[in-house]
């Protein structure tokens, strides 16, 4: 009975009463075994998850180390093609340093090969890169524009643009593409030579700037950049705050420039620059500033300009015989020329066919009109090719309409004051360079402007010089038809590269002047304008001739052509900019009719000697995937 009844409580079957426990010990039996399994499991998924983040870890390092690899890769690829170009460009370099330059002058985008060169890919694992990571690239696109060239007194400059895209890889299948976008310029010197040019050539010229006199008016000014002295420069302070500019070669004779503070004490120096803060001066000069220059020697058999409107030619005659045959022109009434004192507009009209060639007679036999006394001219283009001058004088306005493609193409001049008109064959012609061109010389003072503010007064391929003996007055606009060059960029205009617009300024007796109507006014010239006098820049400019003046305050004073000066003096300008007509060096002798020539050396020591640099513009990183 006992038996049974403790058997009943070991299985803990009986049905009537709870189980009695067990005691502690037996009861704990089990759960380490479970807690166990608990850790063992824990472990197992922590490890799993550990693998699993490993792997993805592994997994975008190395798509991200290939991706790096493909991306140095490609901008290594990019210097390397980059220098290959520069390279083959320098070697198409003719050995002959020519002036003026020529697009010949500079190395041929044909010559460069790096596009097929590099076309399949190109490890870098070469030399002491060998046992580097494994890199190659490959050049998709190598594009060079031709170059256009730019030229200092004694260099000339090949810019070229560029676009050049490198694909890189690495060990996986990354690829990175970068595209670089710039500029490279090969500065070309040559042997030493000496090479006449119009004084046109220069953006910017001074002969005499004395020591001390006063800083150059702040601007933009393009354009071969050159001074027998020294330039002075000047502190940012109002109102002369635009920042100097200077977007080609900038020269001068002597060693040192003249920085100016703001406290208008001077510090002379070799550098390109001086001072620090407020007082920092500092140029950009984008093609250098070169001191120590050889000087550029003022004309001394230049055209003479009053020879010009008698015969079109201006180098012929001595200046008596000019005088005695200044008796060859007559007005509208048929009265000649009978010296000075006697006011009037002049002209060379040919009667016989000796003097009209294949003109019909009566013909303009000359090449332009002679205005005695002081005159206001103003310039119209009339239609299309038709050139219009009013010439005022004592308040008779006289008006010649020049029209090249006239009469059948033979041209014809048109002379009228309202009263008296008489219609000649044939238009005024530079002999020198058989073409239609016109000297109007005024023997006095002379004012000169176009029909209005921004509009054009300048015919399209009319060819002109205003010459006064005496100062040369701008008292409002005078602007080309359409414009050579862009602006402010001052890069030729394709549709204008070939026309002959061109206007020339030109005194050797006074002053360039821009006269105010009202305050703050903005004037604007276009054409070459040059106040160049051997005796003015003798007596170290002590008669206040040979330069530039305002007559009352200008804002700004825009030029499309360049400024020549014998002298400097101080003007009421707060800006002047300087928008290089670049046909004048891109175009062999273009310059404006019967202007003022000198001699420059070109060149350097050494036969053939090219530098580069480059300018990135652009640089983008693009997956090619």
């Amino acid at each position: 009975m006992d038996t049974y009844l403790t058997r009943l409580n070991a299985s803990c079957l009986l049905l009537l009463r709870p189980c009695q426990p067990r005691s502690g010990k037996a009861a704990e039996r089990g759960v380490a075994l479970v807690i166990t399994l608990l850790i063992l499991a824990l472990v197992i998924v922590l490890s799993l998850g550990m693998v699993i983040a490993y792997s993805s870890q592994t997994l975008i390092g190395g798509y991200y180390r290939n991706y790096r690899g493909a991306f140095y890769a490609a901008d290594s690829g990019l210097n390397i093609a980059r220098q290959q170009v520069v390279a083959q460009l320098q070697g198409e370099v003719p050995g002959t340093f020519t002036f003026p330059p020529t697009p010949s002058s500079c190395g041929a985008p044909s010559g460069v090969t790096v596009g097929t060169l590099y076309s399949s890919p190109t490890s870098l694992n070469v030399g002491t890169a060998a046992q580097s990571w494994n890199e190659s690239f490959k050049i998709t696109n190598a594009t060079i524009n031709p170059a256009t060239i730019t030229q200092g007194v004694n260099t000339y400059s090949c810019i070229y643009q560029y676009s050049l895209t490198s694909v890189g890889t690495a060990q996986g299948s990354e690829q990175q593409t970068v595209t670089e976008t710039g500029n490279i310029t090969l500065v070309v010197n040559g042997q030493s030579a000496t090479n006449s040019v119009s004084f046109a050539y220069f953006g910017g010229f001074v002969d005499i700037y004395p020591r001390g006199i006063g800083p150059l008016v702040p601007g933009t000014m393009t354009g071969p950049m050159f001074t027998n002295n020294a330039w002075e420069f000047m502190a940012n302070q109002a109102p002369w705050t635009a920042p100097y500019i200077f977007t080609d070669p900038v020269g001068q004779v002597w060693s040192q420039a003249d920085y100016w503070d703001t406290s208008w004490n001077q510090h002379w120096t070799s550098a390109s620059s001086w001072g620090s803060g407020a007082n920092l001066i500092a140029p950009t000069f984008d093609q250098g500033f070169f001191t120590s220059q050889p000087g550029v020697p003022l004309p001394t058999n230049s055209f003479n300009q009053e020879e010009a409107v008698i015969d079109g030619n201006g180098t012929l005659l001595t200046p008596a015989q000019t005088t005695a045959a200044l008796s060859q022109l007559t007005n509208l009434s048929g009265q000649t020329y009978s010296g000075t004192g006697t006011q009037g507009i002049y002209m060379n009209k040919g009667t016989t066919s000796g003097a009209c060639g294949a003109v019909a007679t009566p013909c303009i036999a000359g090449g332009g009109f002679y205005v005695e006394g002081g005159a206001d001219v103003q310039l119209i283009p009339s239609g299309a090719t038709a050139q219009v001058y009013k010439i005022t004088q004592n308040g008779v306005t006289t008006t010649v309409t020049i029209d090249p493609a006239a009469n059948n193409g033979a041209g014809s001049t048109v002379v009228s004051n309202g009263i008296t008109s008489q219609t000649l064959n044939g238009v005024p012609q530079d002999v020198i360079t058989s073409e239609a061109s016109t000297m109007i010389y005024v023997d006095g003072n002379m004012t000169f402007h176009g029909p209005g503010e921004g509009l054009g007064a300048v015919q399209d391929n009319a060819m002109i010089t205003l010459t006064a003996n005496g100062d040369a007055i701008a008292t409002g606009d005078v602007l080309y038809k359409t414009e050579p060059v862009s602006i402010p960029q001052d890069t030729l205009i394709p549709s204008a590269q070939n026309m002959n617009q061109v206007l020339g300024i030109f005194t050797a007796t006074g002053n360039f002047i821009t006269q105010d109507s009202q305050r703050d006014q903005n004037i604007e010239v276009d054409g070459s304008i040059a106040t160049i006098s051997q005796a003015d820049s003798a007596n170290n400019c002590a008669s206040g001739k040979g330069g530039q003046l305002s007559y009352g305050h200008i804002n700004t004073f825009n030029n499309v052509g360049g400024m020549i000066q014998s002298c400097i003096y101080a003007a009421d300008v707060n800006a002047e900019n300087t928008w290089f007509d670049r046909r004048f060096t891109a175009r062999p002798s273009f310059a404006p009719p019967w202007f003022p020539s000198t001699t420059i050396t070109t060149g350097g020591p050494l036969p053939t000697n090219v530098t580069s640099q480059f300018q990135r513009v652009q640089w983008l990183s693009t997956s090619s995937q």
